[in-house]
């Protein structure tokens, strides 16, 4: 089962696509996928009433897929949480998660056109695991409970322009990652009892070409260590997006040419579905 948000920019509506490929109606349970409906045990109604026969199916051809998830209350990072990805930066594996966030309106559709920022000569792409919490966590004390706070997962390009991010920053990730269109989500929300988030493989192209091809397996916090971490700092609420980080393979390893407007990145991850974007100019 996907959750899915379909439709012009600003106009989404919210569909499930079922396990035999047909998709259908979710308005006769909810006006939109966001934190709300996510807490009101949304996945498993939905489920229910795909059982029942209650959805009717949709002609969904040819609609702009949005992102799975309307207005997220926080979008939260993780920085270098694959060894690999670390080394190729210059730095050791960190001892514990590194945060930082992204503007919630950063989140753009799966295949919206991303906008290389004024004065960028460094904008870079990140494939990542994307969370999608569904339950409040606060203060979680083991990772079983972390999980249960997890609605599903989907596919996140955490862009980032390593000047702003690095070199004029001052420290401050963040002036690197919060450009706009700089977080690519979707295509859909997979419910997590659908998805084991320890063994996913995650690919990303840039004009055709391989760039990263990795496995969650690889990570040095999975995704229960970093719920269970972040809520000891913050409440996490139903809704909230956390990135949970990217493998090697970016252009700041220095192996690749950054991106220019006229590129195309797209992106991977087993059994969550594909991106792709064009790059414009801001």
């Amino acid at each position: 089962m996907e959750l899915l948000r379909l439709g012009a920019v600003g106009e989404e509506r919210p569909y499930v696509r079922a396990a035999d490929g047909t998709v259908h109606d979710l308005t006769p349970l909810t006006a939109d996928i966001d934190g709300s409906f996510l807490a009101a045990d949304g996945i498993a109604r939905t489920r229910a009433a795909l059982d029942a026969g209650e959805l009717p199916a949709a002609e969904v051809e040819g609609l702009r897929i949005g992102a799975p998830i309307a207005r997220p209350g926080a979008v939260v990072c993780i920085g270098m949480n694959y060894a690999a990805h670390a080394a190729e930066g210059g730095a050791e594996p960190p001892k514990q998660p590194i945060v930082f966030f992204k503007h919630p309106n950063t989140v753009v559709g799966p295949d919206d056109e991303v906008l290389v920022p004024r004065g960028s000569v460094k904008t870079d792409w990140e494939v990542e695991l994307a969370v999608v919490i569904g339950k409040e966590a606060r203060y979680v004390e083991t990772d079983e409970e972390a999980l249960a706070c997890v609605a599903g997962y989907t596919i996140a390009n955490d862009v980032s322009e390593r000047t702003f991010q690095i070199e004029v920053s001052g420290g401050q990730w963040s002036k690197g990652k919060c450009c706009e269109t700089f977080n690519p989500l979707g295509p859909a929300l997979v419910p997590a009892d659908e998805v084991d988030p320890t063994n996913l493989n995650l690919r990303s192209w840039v004009n055709g070409e391989p760039r990263q091809d990795s496995n969650t397996r690889d990570m040095i916090f999975p995704v229960a260590a970093l719920i269970r971490d972040l809520s000891q700092y913050m409440v996490l609420s139903p809704g909230d997006i956390v990135n949970t980080g990217t493998p090697e393979g970016v252009a700041l390893s220095g192996r690749f040419p950054y991106l220019a407007p006229g590129d195309t990145m797209e992106l991977e991850i087993e059994g969550l579905g594909r991106q792709k974007q064009s790059l414009g100019k801001a």
